[in-house]
């Protein structure tokens, strides 16, 4: 039986998140969190985060052995871009694209 955890409007751009999204897709899910817990990327705190929630809904269920769950699915989709104005010389502007993502995990027993 899956559980799921869904954060959206995360202010990351998903490039970024799907660089560390893809070192752990597969793992079970207590070696994905130590995995995420000591890497040195903005993403991998977030998705952290994601996954202990989704571990978190799993518990919940009777039915499912927390013990043996994995990351069936992650997927970032892009979210809603903010759009800010840099001035710069000579009275032009320059625009600044601030993304977002809509972060999936899906996690299941083996």
């Amino acid at each position: 039986m899956e559980a799921k955890a869904v954060a959206r409007f995360i202010r990351i751009s998903p490039q970024k998140a799907r660089l560390v999204a893809d070192v752990v897709r597969g793992l079970e899910a207590d070696k994905a969190i130590t995995t995420l817990r000591f890497m040195p990327k903005k993403g991998a705190k977030l998705i952290r985060k994601i996954i202990e929630s989704a571990v978190a809904n799993a518990s919940q269920s009777q039915e499912i052995d927390v013990d043996t769950l994995y990351v069936k699915k992650i997927y970032i989709d892009g979210g809603p871009t903010l759009k800010r104005i840099r001035p710069r010389a000579m009275g032009r502007a320059n625009r600044i694209l601030k993304r977002t993502s809509h972060i999936t995990v899906v996690l299941d027993e083996q």
